[in-house]
């Protein structure tokens, strides 16, 4: 397999995100925001804190240190990243974030909490401004003063009541590091370059199902060392 060497030490904004490969693995992924190259992956069973800490910790060891890193919020792998690299900023996805909040609120909600949470969340990746960060964070904050008491209290009796919940957990969980790209512009505010390098490679892979693991492993290999290499 291609072999590649990194000044690792040089990579200070970094964007993670994984891939499954339907029940066949799970393709953990860091690329160099800056240049959009891959600098490192590696395929497992599944994406979890057990598979992500030892690669993290021996990536470190190599000299990677970045200062922000951006990636969903998984909660096994924001872990393992504040355990190896307690220094950096992680900035969370906000098109993970957004989707995954409005996929919990539902197309229509039933509710008026969640009607005006869901319209909040529907302008989340298009803040591009200090200004427009501080409306949003002032919006979502008037909407936790009127709303969030009510909201807890009925958390138990429905399902979108509990969804309503989630969400709102989720924002709060996130809301400190959603806008780190709005003071660095290097700083990746979604994972979708990433993302869209997963599809690529998934696209090209179809053409070569049945591959075994060893070469499927190989395959994913080849393929990040040429697209790197076109770049």
């Amino acid at each position: 397999m291609p072999k590649e060497k990194w000044d690792y030490a040089a990579v200070q904004y970094m964007v993670y995100d994984a891939t499954y490969f339907h029940k066949e693995g799970c393709l953990l992924n860091l690329m160099d925001a800056t240049s959009k190259r891959i600098i490192a992956h590696l395929y497992v069973h599944k994406e979890s804190f057990g598979e992500a800490y030892p690669w993290f910790l021996d990536l470190r060891y190599q000299g990677l240190s970045p200062a922000f890193i951006t990636t969903d919020g998984e909660r096994s792998i924001l872990r393992a990243m504040n355990l190896v690299w307690p220094q950096a900023s992680k900035q969370r996805c906000l098109y993970h974030l957004q989707h995954e909040g409005m996929r919990w609120l539902r197309t229509y909600p039933k509710t008026e909490a969640g009607k005006v949470l869901r319209s909040m969340l529907s302008n989340l990746c298009s803040i591009r401004t200090a200004r427009e960060k501080e409306g949003f964070i002032d919006s979502y904050r008037n909407w936790a003063n009127k709303y969030r008491d009510s909201v807890i209290i009925a958390s138990g009796s429905t399902i979108a009541s509990k969804d309503l919940k989630r969400t709102m957990v989720l924002i709060n969980n996130a809301l400190p590091d959603m806008f780190y790209y709005l003071e660095d512009k290097r700083v990746q505010p979604t994972t979708n370059a990433l993302e869209g390098f997963h599809s690529r490679l998934k696209e090209s892979y179809r053409r070569h199902r049945g591959l075994c693991k060893v070469h499927r492993t190989q395959f994913i290999s080849w393929y990040c060392y040429f697209e790197n290499h076109s770049l």
